[in-house]
């Protein structure tokens, strides 16, 4: 593991049990943390520091789950990804396809005590169109977006497009959330700072620590949506506890230690070198999560040299899934998955197709003549690596390796996650703070819907701005297809360009390892929310 250098399983019960020690006053203010009942107080250790506070501005995980905490969705998916009204009553459709009609439930209010309108929704979808890839289809597809009362919505459509509600309801990064029209009158390109949203908790901004610590409180003017049962987004959003805070603790064993002494209640990641430590506790669980998340290799198209396609897919030959998925997620195979393509390997739309290059034996000499068949003259590729990530900060040094082996001049800058996420936005040369290449998770992999990393449209593409218009197209036909076996199909001829075009490498697929007090019950099967969580 290049994140831990994988030291003996008893040394590491040692590591971590002689650091709990020096935790226990870092760890929450005095006189807050402990005055709370155990049984209203939730304390969480993220995957990494919640750097970025605004959903649109950034796709990181991490900024996502802070989001649903805060803020509500006009629809949830379930776990079937089904699209469930959330915040709207529901919907109702013309005859012709063309006018969508949603009504908010009565009684919805932001932190600030002021009521959710309807007006509030449009802006917001509308700050969300401009950056979201499946919001700049709403927008696209869209004559108008208005609010016709305070309570009601209408979407009048250039075309059918039945997947609006799956849209507006998208999981994942660039999640759709509602804030008022004065904050999301905030252009998409300028972070939003103030959190006021309408969701189960309100964000405690006073008590946040960049690096050490964020908070929330229950928002006791929340009203859940009536009836049914919480699946993922979808269903009655139930906050049980009065607070939830956040300990940015990046280093794995350090945070297992604070698990084992009691100091937090879960960790939504932890490795399968360090789990062993909390077995026989019966204080304790881990689980392996159920959703996989795609792993990349995603390269800038506007910079050399990975505008040149040539390069791009002369590196397939380079890229061993099983070495990456080791470094990132430890030795045991149950965690991850190779082998794979470019859509969730358990989805309706994977395939194996067009990926022999991935899948043969990885030959580097001549993957170094490739390159230079392909114009490579030894120009500079500068890499991004996040050290506060563990699992990223893995991935990065197996990509550094592997360029290197190819024979290729790497430079790797290094730098926390926060700086790293916000440095992805540059577009300008590497004299001007620009980047050649970077490695992150894709959550929403599953088809093309709702898959950054897929997009191709140039400027308005997700970082590394992939301009591919055969690859657009296939989109479009996906969207406008009839039924799975289309679909299908179409997924596969993208796979194939997306082997011709290569807007990133797909490096593996891996399922999050988390542990926690064995009383807390209620988890969703993905990423971490923190509704319907609870104490037994």
């Amino acid at each position: 593991m290049s994140q831990l250098s994988s030291p003996p399983r008893r040394a590491l019960g040692r590591m971590a049990l002689a650091g709990a020690a020096a935790l226990v006053a870092p760890l929450g203010r005095p006189g807050v943390a402990r005055a709370q009942d155990r049984a209203k107080l939730l304390r969480f250790v993220p995957q990494a520091d919640l750097a970025v506070l605004d959903p649109v501005f950034t796709t990181a995980a991490v900024t996502t789950a802070h989001a649903e905490m805060v803020f509500d969705n006009l629809y949830g998916l379930d776990e079937q990804y089904r699209p469930q009204p959330q915040m709207v009553q529901g919907h109702t459709v013309s005859d012709d396809g063309l006018t969508w009609t949603m009504v908010l439930r009565d009684g919805l209010r932001f932190h600030d005590n002021t009521p959710v309108l309807a007006r509030d929704c449009v802006a917001s979808i509308q700050r969300w169109g401009a950056r979201d890839m499946y919001g700049q289809e709403v927008i696209a597809r869209s004559h108008e977006i208005a609010a016709m009362d305070d309570r009601t919505l209408r979407f009048r459509l250039k075309q059918q497009f039945p997947l609006l509600p799956a849209a507006l309801g998208k999981n994942g990064s660039s999640v759709l959330v509602i804030m008022p029209e004065r904050l999301a009158k905030t252009p998409a390109t300028t972070q939003v700072t103030e959190m006021v949203g309408s969701g189960p908790y309100r964000f405690l901004a006073e008590e946040r620590m960049s690096g050490a610590r964020a908070a929330y409180a229950r928002f006791e003017g929340y009203l859940p949506r009536p009836g049914g049962t919480l699946s993922r987004l979808a269903g009655p959003k139930v906050a049980h506890f009065d607070r939830v805070e956040w300990h940015i603790i990046p280093d794995q064993a350090t945070a297992a230690s604070a698990l084992m002494a009691g100091e937090v209640d879960w960790l939504e990641t932890t490795s399968s070198d360090i789990a062993p430590i909390f077995a026989g506790n019966d204080a304790l669980k881990v689980r392996l999560q159920e959703d996989r998340f795609s792993t990349i290799l995603r390269f800038n198209w506007l910079q050399p040299p990975f505008n040149n396609p040539g390069i791009r897919r002369a590196l397939l030959g380079a890229v061993h899934q099983q070495d990456f998925m080791t470094a990132g997620y430890g030795s045991d195979p149950t965690n991850w998955f190779a082998d794979v393509g470019f859509f969730t390997s358990d989805s309706p739309m994977a395939s194996k197709v067009a990926l022999e290059p991935l899948l043969g034996p990885r030959d580097f000499a001549k993957v170094k003549r490739d390159l230079q068949a392909a114009g490579y003259k030894n120009e500079r590729v500068v890499l991004l690596q996040a050290d506060d990530y563990p699992t990223l900060k893995g991935l990065a040094e197996m990509a550094a390796d592997t360029l290197k082996r190819a024979g290729m001049n790497v430079e790797v800058q290094n730098g926390d996650w926060g700086t790293i996420s916000t440095r992805r936005a540059n577009k300008g040369s590497l004299d001007q703070g620009g980047w050649s290449a970077f490695v992150t998770g894709l959550s929403n992999t599953i088809d093309p819907g709702g898959h950054l990393g897929l997009r191709a449209n140039g400027d308005k593409a997700w970082f590394g701005w992939p301009d591919s218009a055969k690859l657009e197209a296939l989109r479009q036909d996906w969207l406008s297809a009839g039924d799975v076996a289309a679909q299908h199909s179409i997924c596969e001829g993208m796979q194939r360009q997306a082997m011709e075009d290569v807007p990133y490498i797909p490096l593996g697929e891996y399922r999050t390892l988390t542990a926690h007090s064995a009383d807390l019950t209620g988890f969703s099967p993905g990423a971490p929310l923190f509704f319907g969580v609870r104490r037994r």
